[in-house]
């Protein structure tokens, strides 16, 4: 099924999402590329992607270029590897879709459960509980998506978590197959659940912010960060924490699972303080500068097309070519500290 989610995926991206993006507008042009320079792509590839102070002072007299035309050149050559806006646009429509439906499909499900309003419901029979077609289908759709997501993230669009996210994936898998083959699934269809919600709102943020309806990214930004904080750090412990450690316990008395399955679920709730705290940053600066500012989560270092078009020569009226190389065009400099893209 994961290999299916794949495939479906790049159907979804080709057939539905694109057509979407074009329609509403979205670029599909990708970072700007550095001018082809021999010298430079060299260092880039062999040696760093990110030359200290001294080497580039080493390769400004090499080249007769100024110090920041190299940077922006550097700059540039790290961007133009990175995704478009329409291939960001198309991963996010993706996943709000899945999510949509697989959260409606939790709600529907969880509704005609007594598990959804009475917990200790969990427990009951345990460990001799059936399984039931629906949950069965909901635990192989749920775990499906993650694999695939854990496999992709090494193909998708590159993020600074990256490592967090991963850990995240990890976690999840193992939580969905370890509450599977221990027959705790009502729980865990209950954290499914919950997790979903908060996903679906930041999804939505995405793509309003790729299609520049700024103050409709805002606003579902804001939504989703509200959704997250009440759902992970207010729901996800007095709900879950609580009948899986105590109610649990109480029930059923102590057994090497429960153990197993409680690191598991602290350890996700570690991740959801380290992503509230991110969120909460961001939301700060969404009501005090009336915008949301670049997430931590940014996935591109930011241009700006003010930047002049021709690196400098350090000889004024002179313009070099180095290497069959001209001018570039240009983005701020690495250390310049230019205006950053907005991405939530």
């Amino acid at each position: 099924i994961s290999f299916a989610f794949f495939f479906h995926s790049s159907i979804s991206h080709r057939f539905i999402a694109k057509p979407c993006a074009l329609g509403l507008k979205v670029q599909a042009n990708g970072p700007q590329k550095a001018q082809p320079n021999a010298i430079l792509e060299k260092v880039f590839t062999a040696i760093t992607k990110h030359p200290d102070e001294k080497r580039l002072e080493g390769l400004s007299k090499q080249l007769d270029w100024d110090v920041r035309s190299i940077q922006r050149w550097f700059r540039q050559r790290r961007n133009q590897e990175k995704p478009s806006t329409l291939t960001k646009f198309c991963e996010s429509m993706w996943r709000f879709t899945f999510y949509l439906y697989i959260f409606t499909y939790g709600v529907r499900f969880l509704k005609k459960t007594p598990w959804l309003w009475n917990t200790r419901q969990c427990w009951n029979g345990y460990p001799y509980q059936p399984l039931m077609p629906d949950l069965h289908y909901y635990y192989i759709v749920e775990l499906s998506f993650y694999w695939s997501l854990m496999f992709s993230q090494f193909i998708d669009i590159k993020r600074k978590d990256f490592g967090i996210m991963f850990t995240h994936h990890i976690v999840t898998v193992t939580l969905i197959t370890f509450s599977y083959v221990t027959n705790l699934t009502r729980v865990g269809t209950l954290t499914l659940c919950l997790h979903d919600a908060a996903d679906v709102v930041l999804e939505a943020a995405k793509m309003a912010n790729y299609c520049k309806c700024q103050k409709l990214s805002d606003l579902l930004f804001l939504t989703f960060a509200i959704v997250f904080i009440v759902s992970r750090l207010g729901i996800y412990p007095l709900w879950i924490l609580n009948t899986t450690l105590f109610e649990l316990y109480e029930a059923l008395g102590n057994f090497p699972a429960l153990w197993v399955f409680n690191v598991l679920l602290v350890i996700l709730q570690i991740l959801h303080c380290f992503w509230s705290y991110l969120i909460i940053k961001a939301a700060y600066k969404a009501i005090s500068k009336g915008k949301v500012a670049k997430d931590d989560r940014s996935d591109i270092e930011s241009s700006s097309d003010e930047e002049e078009t021709v690196p400098r020569s350090k000889t004024p009226h002179s313009t070099i070519t180095t290497n069959g190389t001209g001018g570039a065009n240009g983005t701020n400099g690495y250390l310049t500290g230019g205006t950053c893209s907005e991405e939530h």
